[in-house]
């Protein structure tokens, strides 16, 4: 807890010496490099011990580090066009997804709930982005 609240002043101050730009960029650098390292540890981890949660975790951690470093790339090398509406990001949000369903599918199992159960939530997420997509 002592850790969060460091790192939350760390950043408001970073904010009120440096401006919100240079704070987003180094934090989302900094974050996507750390959940590379992050996925890369969870894939070593399921490599040697090869269980689903660790791949789940793996793929989760480098779907979420795709999907930042690309955000991040894009404001940091000025939007663009290349990178708009780029159907690319859509790779990197497959793996993303696929690492969310492997999790909730484990920890269903873990629960003594069939597959299909396990991934109620995941399609609940589905309906509800579509609902506010949709509706806004």
């Amino acid at each position: 807890m002592i850790l969060l609240v460091l790192t939350g002043i760390s950043f408001t101050v970073a904010h009120e010496f440096f401006g919100y730009q240079i704070v987003y960029q180094v934090g989302y650098g900094a974050f996507s490099c750390l959940a590379a390292v992050i996925a890369l540890t969870f894939f070593w981890l399921w490599f040697k011990r090869s269980t689903p949660l660790a791949l789940g975790m793996a793929f989760g951690w480098i779907g979420a580090a795709s999907v930042m470093a690309w955000w991040w790339l894009f404001n940091l090398l000025g939007q663009p066009v290349g990178m708009v509406d780029n159907p690319a990001l859509f790779l990197f949000l497959s793996i993303y997804f696929v690492g969310a369903v492997q999790h909730l599918e484990v920890i269903g199992r873990s629960f003594g709930f069939s597959w299909k159960a396990s991934i109620a939530p995941a399609a609940a997420a589905i309906l509800f982005s579509i609902v506010m997509t949709i509706s806004f």
